[in-house]
C-alpha cells in the first residue's frame, strides 16, 4: 500500500543534499581548522574520557537490559559476558582481546541459558 508523501520529491532530494552538505561543511571545517588553534590543557584532559564515556552509555542498557532487569525474564548471559570481558579489559588493556573475550563468552552463555 502506498502512502502520499507530504514533501515532493525535488523538495525531498534538496532537502537530503542540503542535510548531507550541512554534515560534510561541519565536519570539513573541524579538519581544515586543525592547526589553527590549539586545545587548552584542561579540555584535552577532560576529552580522555568522552570514549570510555560513550562506550559506557552504549554497553551498559545492553548488558543489563533495564526494562526487564526485576522482572521473572531477566536473563544472566548478557551480564556474565559484561562482567568477562570487564576482567579480560583489566587484565589485558587490550580493546580487541576484550571485544573478542565478551563476544565468546556471550555466545557461550546463551547457549548455555
Amino acid at each position: 500500500m502506498m502512502f502520499d508523501s507530504p514533501l515532493s520529491t525535488p523538495v525531498l532530494w534538496g532537502l537530503l543534499l542540503a542535510c548531507g552538505l550541512g554534515t560534510w561543511v561541519l565536519r570539513a571545517s573541524f579538519i581544515q581548522t586543525a592547526g589553527a588553534w590549539s586545545v587548552p590543557d584542561w579540555l584535552s584532559r577532560a576529552l580522555r574520557y568522552v570514549p570510555p564515556a560513550v562506550l559506557a552509555a552504549l554497553v551498559t542498557p545492553a548488558l543489563l537490559r533495564a526494562d526487564v532487569l526485576f522482572t521473572p525474564a531477566w536473563s544472566w548471559p548478557q551480564p556474565a559476558a559484561g562482567l568477562v570481558a570487564a576482567a579480560v579489559a583489566v587484565a589485558s588493556r587490550r580493546v580487541v582481546v576484550t571485544l573478542v573475550a565478551g563476544m565468546v563468552a556471550l555466545w557461550i552463555f546463551s547457549a548455555l541459558a
